[in-house]
């Protein structure tokens, strides 16, 4: 019994030394050290018992900080660098960009070859190449050829909730649920050129439900998701795969399918894999199959699971500010009859409030609270506050996006939603690097403008004939579930939805 308990109490020295080896790493630094730290769990234990978010975590630690240029932090045993001025994040993700250029998040390419082409995961020559062509799916250019295909898309809206409404004068809605089959259908007509079958509620292989799987919170998948995040050799041990084995399948195929149709037998269609095919060429080479099918996951994963939880947001900030949704339908449809009734690509850019409610909803609820870059290269980081930080190559660099949107400092009432302050006379005044619900920088998210295009054609079908007030069923004060990656509120978002 001695033994037993000598070699037990050797065994919990030993490994809260080996818990604890990194956490004098700051003080070394002379980098001031958030509060409530844990041996092997670092600052992270509320995110991997599920009682918090990343966003909500880093969000807490902001504001207890909030007066430093940066705090050290653990993820986990792993010393990460939360920085929160500013001028601090222009440095990480513009100034020295090179130095910073890669997300945290990684990806197998064994297990998640589509995954791994994403501009998101990639870095260097095929980052750029990736990018480039992105870039040129997303044009101005571009969204004008595709901005048809929406209209489409937000007609079967309009008919689906009708059919809802019917006789009863109004209709309850999951938000999430509605503006997710809304999303998902776009991206099956806008990026592939086929019927998601997304307004079919009784369909079960429709690529809405097959995009809810994916994305669908759930205790396990998001503790795994946790785990692996937090630390990657376990994702490693797993062989974890962040991308199903059945979306895989249907990606490779449907984009085969297409491929052939339109560069064999030259049937052209209105979507993006349309413009990869006049893409390649221009650039005189065939894209690999892997390659488009890679951005098609990408144009779906974007496509519909930010967009959708941005346009509940902003359907719920419309609900429960009703001055708000009064003004902004008498622009839509001011604008709407002065192009004769239409809704028409040169209108949306006349609806001017309708920008500034977007905006506004994205600095309140950004569907994603953080960002998480590596220092790829040693340099150093000088906060106003006389703090400089030698970052070491490989140190996990952590923004707190929903900090920075909600720090009084930068915003008057910030707990206020008022989308004039992005009015042309006050957003002069925004420091551009205290809003950065895209990110910023040479790696701002590439899919920005198609996102902002159906999330203002949704809006706009939306405002013209509906009015929407909240259910009962939304919990007030708005809580995030702890079970999602992007900040999704726990019991969902739901309203009433009447014709005007």
């Amino acid at each position: 019994m001695i033994v037993l308990a000598i070699s037990t109490l050797v065994f919990l020295v030993v490994l809260y030394f080996y818990l604890t080896r990194n956490f004098n790493y700051w003080q070394k630094r002379e980098i001031p050290i958030a509060d409530g730290v844990l041996p092997g769990f670092g600052h992270m234990k509320d995110i991997l018992l599920l009682k918090s978010t990343i966003s909500e975590t880093l969000r807490k630690i902001y504001k207890e900080n909030k007066n430093r240029s940066m705090v050290g932090i653990y993820s986990m045993s792993t010393p990460s660098l939360l920085i929160l001025e500013p001028e601090l994040v222009k440095t990480v993700l513009q100034t020295k960009f090179v130095n910073f250029h890669e997300n945290y998040l990684k990806t197998d390419p064994k297990l998640d070859p589509l995954l791994s082409n994403n501009p998101f995961f990639t870095y260097g020559e095929k980052w750029q190449t990736g990018r480039k062509r992105l870039t040129y799916a997303f044009s101005n250019v571009r969204l004008k050829i595709l901005f048809e295909t929406v209209k489409q898309v937000c007609l079967k809206l309009e008919e689906y909730m009708d059919n809802k409404i019917g006789k009863a004068g109004r209709a309850e809605f999951l938000f999430n649920r509605l503006f997710a089959q809304f999303t998902a259908q776009v991206v099956s007509t806008v990026g592939f050129g086929i019927d998601g079958l997304c307004f079919d509620d009784n369909e079960k292989e429709s690529l809405f439900e097959m995009g809810n799987v994916f994305v669908k919170p759930s205790t396990f998948n998001h503790l795994l998701f946790n785990l692996v995040f937090l630390i990657p050799t376990i994702g490693k041990l797993c062989q974890s795969k962040f991308l199903p084995q059945n979306i895989d399948h249907f990606f490779r195929t449907m984009v085969r399918d297409v491929l052939h149709q339109r560069r064999k037998q030259g049937i052209r269609g209105n979507d993006f894999l349309q413009l990869m095919v006049d893409l390649e060429k221009m650039e005189g080479e065939e894209f690999e199959m892997d390659v488009i099918a890679s951005h098609a996951v990408s144009f779906f994963i974007d496509g519909y699971t930010t967009s959708s939880y941005t346009l509940s947001f902003v359907v719920f900030h419309l609900a429960n500010n009703p001055e708000v949704q009064k003004k902004l339908r008498e622009e839509v449809v001011s604008v709407i009859n002065k192009y004769n009734g239409e809704l028409t690509f040169e209108g949306i850019k006349d609806m001017t409030y309708l920008e500034k409610v977007i905006m506004e909803s994205m600095r309140v609820t950004p569907s994603l609270g953080f960002l998480y870059k590596v220092c790829t290269e040693d340099t150093e980081l000088a906060g106003s506050d006389g703090l400089v930080c030698h970052v070491k190559a490989g140190t996990p660099i952590m923004i707190s996006v929903r900090g920075l949107h909600e720090d009084a400092r930068y915003w008057e009432n910030p707990e206020e939603f008022d989308p004039d302050r992005f009015s042309a006379d006050r957003k002069h005044s925004i420091n551009r690097f205290t809003y950065i619900p895209f990110g910023e920088g040479p790696r701002m998210c590439v899919g920005m403008r198609m996102a902002l295009l159906q999330i203002k054609m949704c809006l706009i079908t939306i405002m013209r004939k509906y009015s929407v007030e909240l259910s009962p069923k939304t919990r007030l004060p708005l809580k995030l579930t702890a079970s999602s990656f992007l900040d999704s509120p726990e019991g969902g978002l739901w309203g009433f939805f009447r014709p005007l």
